[in-house]
């Protein structure tokens, strides 16, 4: 009998925002297979760090979990087959960022089985933990919670460092999503077997799933099957916005807070979210690579709302076409509303970072006529999570004084979670401000450490 210890937690971490949850729409709607697009679109830079390097050739057919891309460096992945086709064409494609990449065109085999062969399982009993982070980095596997990070480079525990606790991040605290809550009624066994993978390279001594008490349901699912005397546990924590940032959640369930510009691994812990640790224990033991990811499609423009398996490089135009959508649609955000990305193009593809798809109509989208100035309330310091001052970050953005944001006011803590923004009665857009910030900041600190000038 399976005895999982499950928790109920009344304490948080300060400050945060409560914006309206809206997941009731499609939190009880199972996952459903979406249908394979005639041309999947593949872009290589889509993760944090260098773009895959193609190896496959224009008119080579492949086959469904066959690597089309080999990792481009160590902070790098592979980028597998989502479908058996052809190579139709190798050229530059478009990104969410407005940037084009290099991408390949994939013309699906109509009618085939779109079976996925074994690979080279790793075997979880007799694999080092520098190869189980192979094996991780093979899969192409990267944080499919948003940040798409590569995840053997998060997993890696720096020298003179040590990992205490292995931190499965199920809070999904983002508006309108939930992709997450699905995978923990869904992958409960997949979640398990990967968190004995993570534990293993890592060195963890125990794990903590971290769940939101909005989804009750997904924590006493998941604590029943954790066997008696396995050293995982279910933590279940307030509703709050942003606690699915991983140092929140540090700070929310063990009362340890991660340094200004440190990372979790400063405080021994490892943070994983709850949908990629389901991938790895999902294909490390095939030894395949990911296709697909579960995407929420939802929002007021949306007709045929849910949770679908969607494979990795299929058009965003394909998709809205399938679930069909209002005529009157104003918006369509990759991501939630609060740290998602309202796209300007729908021939973008879902990529592996694609945790959700949100489509609003003109009337639930209300563009203030006028951005008035800072009346100091104060509302923007009391919301934000790392206590800092968005106030004051934002006067100094208007006047470029980038450095100084940085230097003397912690610019680069900001994970742009946009609770600032989200209660500013000026409606000043400050999440865009601090991001171009930070963009120049990162920009003049690498030409000063290539000897070039700012």
């Amino acid at each position: 009998m399976a005895t999982g210890i499950l928790n109920f937690r009344k304490k948080s971490f300060k400050h945060g925002v409560h914006p309206p949850e809206h997941k009731s729409e499609t939190n009880g709607l199972p996952i459903r297979q979406f249908p394979f697009a005639p041309v999947i679109i593949l872009p290589m830079a889509q993760h944090i760090g260098a773009p895959a390097e193609i190896v496959v050739h224009e008119g080579q057919e492949v086959s469904r979990g066959q690597m089309l891309a080999k990792a481009g460096g160590y902070v790098s992945v592979p980028i597998h087959a989502p479908v058996s086709g052809v190579v139709r064409k190798i050229a530059n494609v478009p990104t969410i960022s407005g940037k084009m990449s290099p991408g390949i065109y994939l013309e699906a085999f109509p009618y085939s089985t779109q079976v996925v062969e074994e690979g080279m399982p790793i075997d979880l009993e007799t694999a080092t933990p520098d190869e189980i982070l192979k094996g991780i980095q093979d899969a192409g596997i990267v944080g499919l919670g948003g940040a798409a990070f590569p995840t053997h480079v998060k997993l890696k525990v720096p020298e003179g460092k040590h990992c205490d606790v292995l931190m499965i991040n199920g809070i999904e605290c983002e508006p309108y999503l939930t992709t997450d809550h699905r995978v923990m009624l869904e992958q409960g066994e997949d979640i398990l077997t990967g968190i004995k993978y993570l534990m293993k390279c890592t060195g963890a001594e125990r794990t903590i799933i971290g769940i939101e008490a909005n989804k009750k349901d997904a924590a006493e699912h998941l604590a029943s099957l954790i066997p008696e005397g396995d050293p995982v546990s279910v933590e279940v924590v307030p509703v709050k916005y942003p606690q699915g940032s991983e140092k929140m959640l540090i700070t929310a369930i063990l009362g340890r807070e991660v340094p200004s510009g440190g990372l979790p691994i400063d405080v021994h812990v490892v943070v994983v979210n709850v949908a990629t640790t389901a991938e790895i224990g999902r294909l490390l033991p095939h030894g395949r690579g990911i296709q697909e990811r579960v995407v929420t499609i939802t929002g007021p423009g949306v007709k045929k709302k849910g949770n679908y398996l969607i494979p990795i490089g299929t058009p965003l135009r394909f998709v809205l076409d399938e679930v069909g959508v209002d005529e009157k649609v104003s918006e369509v955000y990759m991501g939630g509303p609060m740290m998602g990305v309202a796209v300007s193009n729908l021939d973008i593809s879902i990529v592996k970072g694609t945790s959700g798809i949100v489509v609003f109509t003109e009337k639930e989208v209300k563009r203030p006529e006028k951005v008035y100035p800072c009346i100091k309330c104060g509302a923007c310091v009391e919301a934000c999570p790392l206590s800092l001052n968005p106030s004051q970050l934002g006067i100094l953005a208007k006047f470029e004084e980038y450095d100084t944001m940085a230097e003397e006011f912690n610019l680069l803590d900001c994970f742009e979670c946009g609770s600032c923004s989200y209660v500013c009665p000026s409606h000043i857009p400050l999440v865009q401000y601090f991001r171009l910030s930070k963009s120049i900041v990162r920009k003049r600190r690498a030409a000063k450490q290539n000897g070039g000038n700012a």
